[in-house]
């Protein structure tokens, strides 16, 4: 056993477990679901519903970890609904557009009042009872609105919260940590330090002034209520980075791993390093299970994609009635009149500035190749595709229905995969929605890998300019090192095969890069 693993079980082994009387825990012993993976199913769906902690407990049924005694994690927020929430969202998809995904861009809008702390399963009820009772006491002393001033620094940006504000929030999670971690026998650590709501943090430098103007637009009086919500995480994938699935996957072998479009997959940074090129290793979260999966099969996720939402409470101040929602990430005003005027939108603050400066820029689109062949079948995927005498043919609709021409041997496309059907069809449609979004391409270079090519040939297709930008071949695109452990590296296509195989490919460029690997040329 890890010793990570051997740790959490020594946090739960020896506490007291009590049997819970929940309704929902009775509905399930009596489908003859065993108490502790019920409870199990409870806590990692938020003790909504029967029907999800059932479809959680048939989903794991697969799951090696599913009686293990780790609990999750819980964490308390306080979190803006309302106009501000939805500027701060404007502001983290335009911080995001301008400057990159940065740490803030992994969890939602909130101030932060009880840090994470495990929890049993069984007494999690407990922990929602104790939100309500503090939040009761608290309802007439909390503040119709919070008091943010705007922080920034070479590496955080965010909203500090004003002293006698932050000194109520204060008192309110002393208040439920300390109940919490007596009743449910947990330690809950309320946070005394200066309370924030965080904007961006461990971003670049020379993003700063771009994002400050971006804060700058919004309006910290804007009209809000807040929600302290208790939320909840799998304690064990803490430091995993997170992908959602974009595609289904079937397994073609045992260690492979089932996903469906939608799936979140856990995914170890450090465990990544024997893994074959283009695939990875993970866990899913709908599952459990663990597996190897195709890598441009994914995008990356935010780390708070996964988490559970369990309770909320909220704050109905004297001075402003709301209509209170259980679910609704957003909470209606009944009958107030708002001035526009009182915030500025982030979006109409950069229009004009975008619209005067959108004749002037330049840029770089960077992507890598569509779906290839041997990521969907495997490394020897050629030998399922010649006869006895050497010649292609198509097992699977997924192959090509040909293989270029090329004056050696067709042995070499097994360093030098092309793309498959799918591959295709997704470069294709990549230049179409450039297409749709009025995207001009000027030059396109690409790396000698067939499948690079093939890329960038289908995409001037979706942009309708295949007969008008001709692909640069540039022999330092290619990514060199990814073969120098095996010393089998590819031998390319020239230049002369690729143009008569109906690549649209510029045959007058020359590389001005210096390559110190043998490159391809025109024969």
């Amino acid at each position: 056993m890890a010793v990570a693993e051997t740790q959490l079980y020594a946090k739960v082994s020896n506490k007291h477990r009590s049997k819970s009387t929940s309704v929902l825990l009775e509905s399930l012993l009596t489908k003859g679901f065993p108490a502790h993976t019920a409870q199990k199913a409870l806590a990692a769906t938020g003790q909504k519903t029967i029907e999800d902690a059932a479809k959680w407990l048939h989903s794991h049924c697969n799951d090696p970890s599913l009686d293990d005694p780790i609990p999750q994690e819980y964490a308390l927020y306080l979190c803006p609904t309302g106009r501000l929430h939805n500027h701060l969202q404007e502001f983290w998809k335009e911080s995001k557009r301008q400057c990159g995904k940065n740490r803030a861009h992994e969890i939602f809008p909130h101030i932060t009042l009880c840090d994470f702390f495990t929890c049993e399963d069984q007494k999690v009820e407990l922990l929602y009872d104790t939100l309500k009772r503090v939040g009761d006491s608290f309802s007439q002393c909390f503040p119709p609105s919070i008091y943010l001033t705007l922080h920034s620094s070479t590496t955080y940006l965010g909203f500090f919260i004003g002293d006698s504000h932050a000194n109520t929030l204060k008192e309110f999670a002393l208040a439920f940590s300390s109940e919490a971690s007596s009743l449910a026998d947990c330690h809950v650590k309320p946070c005394l330090k200066q309370l924030h709501l965080t904007l961006a943090h461990k971003f670049y430098p020379h993003h700063q002034k771009t994002l400050e103007q971006l804060a700058k637009c919004i309006n910290p009086g804007e009209t809000c209520q807040w929600v302290a919500a208790l939320y909840s995480r799998d304690m064990r994938f803490v430091h995993y980075q997170t992908l959602r699935a974009l595609f289904q996957y079937k397994p073609q072998n045992i260690d492979e791993l089932m996903i469906n479009a939608g799936d979140f997959i856990y995914v170890d940074p450090t465990q990544q390093s024997d893994v074959s090129e283009g695939w990875v290793i993970g866990t899913s979260h709908r599952t459990g299970c663990r597996g190897f999966l195709p890598e441009n099969y994914t995008e990356k996720a935010n780390e708070s994609d996964t988490w559970v939402k369990h309770r909320e409470y909220v704050f109905v101040t004297a001075s402003k009635l709301f209509t209170q929602t259980e679910n609704g990430p957003n909470v209606k005003l009944n009958g107030e009149v708002h001035s526009p005027s009182m915030s500025r939108s982030v979006t109409n603050v950069l229009s004009p500035q975008l619209s005067q400066n959108a004749t002037l820029r330049r840029g770089v689109l960077v992507m890598r190749h569509g779906e290839r062949v041997d990521q969907v079948f495997g490394k020897s995927w050629l030998q399922q595709c010649l006869t006895a005498d050497g010649k292609y043919y198509r097992a699977d609709l997924n192959f090509p229905s040909t293989l270029p021409k090329r004056k050696d041997s067709v042995k070499h496309f097994e360093y030098d995969p092309p793309l498959s059907c799918c591959g295709i069809f997704q470069s294709r449609l990549i230049g179409e929605a450039l297409l749709d979004q009025e995207v001009t391409v000027s030059y396109a270079y690409s790396s000698p890998a067939l499948r690079c090519i093939q890329t960038a040939q289908h995409v001037l297709q979706g942009l309708k300019l295949d007969q008008k930008v001709k692909i640069r071949v540039e022999p330092g695109l290619f990514e060199w090192t990814k073969w120098e452990a095996s010393r089998a590296i590819p031998n390319f296509m020239t230049v002369t095969e690729l143009a008569e195989a109906s690549y649209k490919i510029d045959t007058s460029y020359r590389s001005r890069g210096v390559v110190d690997v043998p490159c391809p040329k025109a024969g």
